[in-house]
C-alpha cells in the first residue's frame, strides 16, 4: 500500500519537472537572443545566418572550394553612397518607424486587395534580424522570430548601428555579402569609394541579388539604378545620414 502511494506520488513530481522545463526552455532562448542582440550592439559579427547556410548549402553540394566573400568594413568606412543608396530604395522611413512600417504594410495590403501583386513591406531593421539571426522561408515560425529579433534590435541598437550591419550583412550577389566584398568583386576597389551609381546598382540588385547581376546588369537593374539614384536625392542627398550620427 505505501508503496502505491509512493508511486501515485511520483508522477505528479515528475509531470512538475517537466512542466517547469516547458516553461524553462523559452525563457532561456529568449533571454539568449536578449545577450546575443546586445552583444552584437557592440562585436562586430563574424559572420551571419544566411553566410552559414550558404556554406553548408555548397559543401553539401561537394563544392568544397567555395568561400563566402565577406569583410566587416565600419560606418566611416563604407562610402556614404551605399547606406543613403539601400535607404533610398527599400525604407524611406527607416528613419521614422521602430522596426515595422505600418503605412508601407497597409499600403501592400490595399494593392493586393485590388489585384496587385503581393508585396513584402519588409523594413531594413527585419532585413538586418532576418539576415543576421535566421533563416530564409516564409513560414510563420520564422516570421514570428524576425519580429522578435526586429523588436529588439530597435530597442536596443541606434538607428546607425542597424544600417552599419546591414550593408555589412547584405548579399549582393551568391556568396558576396557586405558593402566591402561587393565593391572588390564588383568594381575593384573599397567600399570607401563607391560612387553615388555603383551604390545604387548595388542596392538594385537587393531584392534578388541571385537573380539580378550587378556585373552584368540587365535592363531591370539599369532602369532600377536610375531610379535609386533620384531617389538619393530626393531624400537629401548624402546630408540625409547626418540624423543618425
Amino acid at each position: 500500500m505505501q508503496e502505491e502511494e509512493q508511486a501515485s506520488g511520483a508522477v505528479p513530481r515528475r509531470r512538475r519537472r517537466w512542466l517547469r522545463w516547458v516553461l524553462a526552455v523559452p525563457l532561456l532562448l529568449m533571454l539568449a537572443s536578449v545577450l546575443q542582440v546586445a552583444a552584437l550592439r557592440f562585436v562586430d559579427p563574424p559572420f551571419s545566418a544566411f553566410m552559414v547556410a550558404r556554406q553548408l548549402d555548397a559543401w553539401s553540394k561537394g563544392d568544397w572550394d567555395f568561400r563566402i566573400a565577406y569583410d566587416w568594413r565600419d560606418r566611416e568606412q563604407v562610402s556614404s553612397n551605399l547606406p543613403l543608396a539601400v535607404i533610398a530604395s527599400e525604407d524611406q522611413r527607416f528613419a521614422e518607424h521602430y522596426g515595422f512600417d505600418l503605412e508601407a504594410i497597409e499600403k501592400a495590403r490595399a494593392r493586393h486587395e485590388r489585384g496587385g501583386k503581393l508585396r513584402g513591406a519588409s523594413t531594413i531593421s527585419q532585413q538586418t534580424a532576418k539576415n543576421l539571426f535566421l533563416w530564409s522561408g516564409r513560414s510563420w515560425v520564422r516570421k514570428g522570430l524576425e519580429a522578435w529579433y526586429t523588436a529588439l534590435i530597435e530597442l536596443m541598437w541606434p538607428k546607425s548601428r542597424i544600417i552599419e550591419v546591414y550593408v555589412n550583412v547584405a548579399e549582393f550577389g551568391d556568396g558576396v555579402y557586405g558593402a566591402q566584398a561587393a565593391a572588390r568583386t564588383w568594381f575593384g576597389k573599397d567600399a570607401s569609394q563607391l560612387t553615388a551609381a555603383e551604390a545604387a546598382r548595388l542596392a538594385a540588385v537587393l531584392p534578388s541579388p541571385k537573380r539580378y547581376s550587378v556585373a552584368q546588369p540587365g535592363p531591370y537593374v539599369q532602369r532600377r539604378t536610375r531610379q535609386i539614384q533620384q531617389q538619393m536625392r530626393q531624400i537629401g542627398g548624402v546630408g540625409y545620414l547626418e540624423q543618425f550620427e
